[in-house]
């Protein structure tokens, strides 16, 4: 999905070219010291102050009845490792007090809190119960990094540094996007993805459930959608080089949510205040569907579930709007799909509809003549519409991608902008909330270093790009229409849970920087050591983690004088030393250092480079054919 060659490869050539300083020899090796603890995203305010309190087995959770869920998710998170099993009172003087204030605080909102640790004792104020919330996600992370273990630690003082600290979200919308369609995670990893999300104060959990390759979702109604929609034929491989699914084939590959399962789902998402935006991907993007019920589209089929093989010319994956039986199904869809969700949204995709058959289809052309519509875009536009009344009725707003401008867009709806963020500045315009989930700042799939050592995917999206991500441009007159941003994880190349961690973190901790913090207090150099801290955060839980920041990307370089090329190496990071070889020997910190671009040694057919930092090897080492750097400037 979202496969615009043309489009990745810009991005691509844009990212090495503002890849953070190219190294120049031996940088140097102090790197910027946090002037506040290890806490993503950083917090409005932060006051240091002199001592420490001590957890205890004895330290007691002060909180109203009303507030011990949130307690007792604190007493869950702290107890595998320190193996306390810390008790609510309602009262008491020492401990740790949870508190709503009785005076509504302006300056911290509906999610802010107000943290005040002293050695005789801790306080959180908010607010709301998302304010108590966030606070403990702050107060897990001002505790040792072993608090993250999934065993019990021993000979650990537990202690959290005397601070003050006052925090809020700078946008409302704060989220991470998962495709369950590519690839089928079951519930217990859904519901992972979202508790590691809700710890860096994301609010939004994007479940992208249906697609070409899978209907994850149960419709009572509609049973053919999860015992024909939800499977496929088993294939590996790079996605768009598979053979399709043969006649015959067993479907065995795949799988979906019930609607108890969903229901769990979403009350475990609810308890760490993450609202679930359900998309339906449609018009385009519904083979699975058809699959499951052929006489929704234009020809009739019959259809099959995309394996990850490419189209045929002749494309057909769009209901067909000419058929009022595709809005009968649609109804029936929305309905089940509003009671299982309680948030604002659902999310109808309308992107990247194929329209060929549209074209050539007798009740398209009918309904565009009754419609009086001019266009098969008119005609998408027609849909949409008719999506949102859908949605409406059932007290819920409509989001879509931001092809739902084409053609005339539905009067209320929301649009979530990913090329770019011209989407998002038109519907602004308009005066039409946003969401921006740009590729070049938030598209998770996209590589995260060099593709030659990556698992392959395709373009480009460095940690720094993710940490630069603003969601309002200056084009936008109104602020207060930009609700916020998202990174967005599609699965086409992430066949594993593993690996969709690795693809997010920690490219997500800089996204929720750029969420939650003041713009004013972003520094990356500052980031550096806190992600860090993070980084070994999740070395004691077990979560996977991108280690790229460490590598150089290789840039090829014309040499116009010379009618060849020559080698540029650049990086994230200022005090990395790097170190390369051209005679197919491993590089060390005796090799030569890279200084400047370049020129490749007559005869040499092999590039190796590795990156170090304080004199020893942080990076992964890099083997490129010179012929392969060569194709990488074709590109």
């Amino acid at each position: 999905m979202r496969k615009n060659i043309l489009l990745a490869s810009l991005i691509f050539l844009a990212t090495v070219l503002t890849l953070a300083i190219p190294v120049v020899g031996l940088a140097s090796t102090n790197e910027a010291k946090p002037t506040n603890p290890d806490l993503i995203p950083l917090p409005v305010k932060v006051e240091n102050r002199a001592g420490v309190f001590k957890l205890k087995s004895s330290t007691r959770l002060i909180s109203a009845d009303a507030y011990k869920d949130i307690t007792e998710l604190f007493a869950a998170m702290v107890k595998m490792p320190t193996g306390y099993s810390l008790l609510r009172s309602g009262q008491g003087k020492d401990g740790i007090h949870f508190n709503i204030n009785s005076t509504y605080n302006k300056l911290i909102g509906e999610e802010g809190y107000v943290l005040d640790v002293k050695p005789s004792g801790v306080n959180i104020q908010a607010n709301k119960p998302a304010g108590l919330f966030y606070g403990i996600q702050t107060l897990m992370q001002l505790l040792p990094r072993t608090i993250e273990s999934s065993a019990k630690v021993n000979d650990q003082n537990w202690t959290i540094p005397c601070v003050k600290i006052t925090d809020y979200p700078r946008f409302a919308w704060r989220g991470l996007m998962l495709d369950v369609s590519r690839h089928f995670f079951p519930k217990e990893l859904v519901k992972k993805y979202i508790n590691q999300l809700a710890k860096y104060k994301m609010n939004v959990f994007h479940w992208h459930l249906t697609d070409d390759q899978g209907w994850r979702i149960e419709i009572k109604s509609l049973p053919k959608l999860t015992s024909v929609g939800a499977w496929r034929a088993p294939r590996m491989g790079l996605w768009w080089s598979r053979k399709p699914q043969a006649a015959g084939e067993i479907a065995s590959y795949g799988g979906y949510y019930t609607q108890e399962e969903v229901k769990e789902i979403v009350a475990y998402a609810s308890k760490r205040f993450v609202t679930i935006l359900p998309e339906i991907d449609v018009p385009g993007h519904s083979l699975a569907a058809l699959a499951a019920y052929p006489e929704l589209s234009c020809s009739g089929g019959p259809f099959s579930v995309n394996v990850g093989n490419n189209f045929p010319e002749k494309k057909e994956n769009a209901l067909c709007p000419g058929n009022e039986q595709s809005f009968e199904f649609m109804d029936k869809v929305i309905g089940e799909v509003a009671a299982l969700f309680p948030g604002r949204y659902i999310h109808i995709g309308g992107d990247e509809c194929d329209k060929g058959a549209w074209k050539d289809c007798v009740k398209c052309k009918k309904r565009m003549e009754v419609e009086k519509l001019k266009s098969v875009e008119e005609l998408q536009s027609y849909f949409i519409k008719r999506m949102e009344k859908m949605v409406q009725a059932r007290g819920k707003k409509l989001m879509g991608w931001d092809e739902i401008l084409e053609g005339g867009l539905a009067p209320e709806a929301t649009v979530m902008s990913w090329r770019g963020m011209k989407g998002g500045i038109d519907a602004a315009k308009m005066n039409h909330h946003v969401v921006m989930t740009p590729t070049d700042n938030c598209y998770l799939d996209l590589y995260q270093g060099d593709p030659a050592v990556e698992p392959p995917t395709y373009s480009m999206l460095t940690l720094r790009n993710c940490y630069n991500f603003d969601p309002v441009p200056k084009e936008v007159l109104n602020p207060a229409l930009i609700l916020g941003g998202q990174g967005s994880l599609w699965t086409e190349s992430v066949p594993s849970y593993r690996h969709a961690e690795y693809m997010t973190w920690p490219r997500a901790f800089a996204l929720a920087e750029a969420l939650w913090s003041p713009k004013e207090l972003k520094n990356w150099e500052n980031f550096i050591p806190r992600m860090e801290g993070h980084m070994a955060r999740y070395d004691f839980s077990n979560t996977n983690y991108a280690r790229s920041i460490y590598d150089p990307v290789i840039r090829p370089v014309k040499d116009s004088v010379n009618k060849t090329f020559q080698i540029a190496l650049d990086t994230e990071l200022k005090n990395l030393e790097v170190y390369y070889t051209f005679d197919g020997t491993y590089p060390d910190k005796f090799s030569a250092a890279y200084k400047a671009p370049l020129s490749i040694p007559l005869g040499a057919d092999l590039f190796r480079v590795l990156t170090y930092r304080n004199g020893k090897p942080i990076g992964k080492m890099i083997s490129v054919s010179i012929p392969d750097l060569e194709k990488r400037l074709e590109k």
